[in-house]
């Protein structure tokens, strides 16, 4: 028989991170374990407010499906009576987990793919000052691909900055929302001179068929506008590429399917992540297989990671060892 458990933890983040939303100093994370014959899997999960999550409320979410997953639930019918979010998500990568451990196979070895390879990730460049950004980019300079969060207005100077510290470096930049109409023209112009390969989520969701009417000189990404395969209608005749989050798309069952159907509508994928540990982003590194670009730097923006973590050497993060996840 199995059973469900379900822990909050609280992982300190080095200094401070900042994005347009506001600034945070600690990742809390919600972790799932389902046991059968004293076979553990977990997953972890991160609740996000943008999108109404609590930590209490993912907490419930989670033990209101004891009963069912007690019962044999499976991954397919939690997809049908959860609604994607962060409590489906860590239910789901731990089933997957449980599923391999279960089975003494890695879980890429049961969906018949071949073995994962370590990728490129981006590193993630706080927001903050032109002249604070210029130094976090030079100290990061050495590695091959930054993320860089921008804020709206004085965006032109960040980016600038940002190229003049790693003149090398590839860079994304993330507006998390933050860019308006009004200084959209502005904002691209500097993401093109600095030599930007993509830029995510400009416009609130919600308010991006304004897309439409904007001079868009770079493949832009869906990130808030795009949670699940349901969403990939809309925002294909906005967007060149999705960002594909396990926390978004409810688990790695459908961040799968996301995957294959962006595939199908040639949409370029990038596969990102919320800030918490090697746990979370350990079931990301598989669907990130098919992805073009990776974000999957969560661990490295806190002051600790789990033992055994992932390893990154150089940019790149390597597939997770069997006593992680998988």
């Amino acid at each position: 028989m199995r059973s469900l458990s379900v822990a909050v933890e609280r992982w300190p983040i080095a200094g401070t991170f900042t994005i347009a939303r506001g600034s945070r100093t600690e990742a809390v994370v919600v972790v799932a374990t389902v046991t059968e014959n004293k076979i553990a899997g977990r997953g972890e999960c991160v609740p996000y407010a943008r999108y109404g999550e609590t930590v209490d409320g993912v907490v419930r979410a989670i033990r209101a499906a004891a009963q069912e997953i007690a019962q044999g639930a499976t991954r397919e019918d939690i997809l049908r009576w959860m609604p994607a979010g962060a409590a489906r998500n860590a239910i789901d990568c731990a089933l997957w987990d449980l599923e391999a451990k279960l089975a003494g196979r890695r879980l890429w070895q049961l969906v018949g793919m071949a073995d994962p390879q370590p990728m490129v990730t981006c590193c993630t460049l706080s927001m903050g000052t032109p002249e604070a950004m210029y130094e976090a980019a030079r100290a990061a300079a050495h590695l091959p691909l930054l993320k860089v969060k921008l804020a709206g207005p004085a965006d032109p100077e960040r980016i600038a900055a940002v190229r003049e510290g790693a003149p090398r470096a590839r860079l994304v930049v993330d507006a998390n929302e933050a860019w308006t109409p009004q200084i959209f023209a502005a904002n691209m112009k500097a993401c093109v001179a600095a030599g930007v390969e993509l830029i995510e989520q400009p416009l609130p969701a919600g308010e991006d068929d304004a897309l439409l009417n904007l001079p868009c000189d770079l493949p832009l990404c869906a990130d808030e506008s795009l949670h699940t395969t349901a969403d990939l209608p809309r925002v294909a005749g906005l967007y060149q590429a999705i960002n594909i989050k396990l926390d978004k798309a409810g688990g790695l069952t459908e961040a799968f399917r996301l995957a294959d159907a962006a595939e199908e509508a040639r949409l370029t994928i990038m596969v990102g992540c919320m800030i918490g540990t090697s746990l979370a982003m350990a079931p990301a590194t598989l669907v990130a297989q098919q992805a073009s670009v990776v974000d999957l730097d969560g661990p490295l923006l806190l002051a600790r990671d789990r033992e055994p973590g992932l390893s990154y050497t150089d940019g790149t993060v390597a597939p997770p060892v069997t006593e992680l996840w998988g």
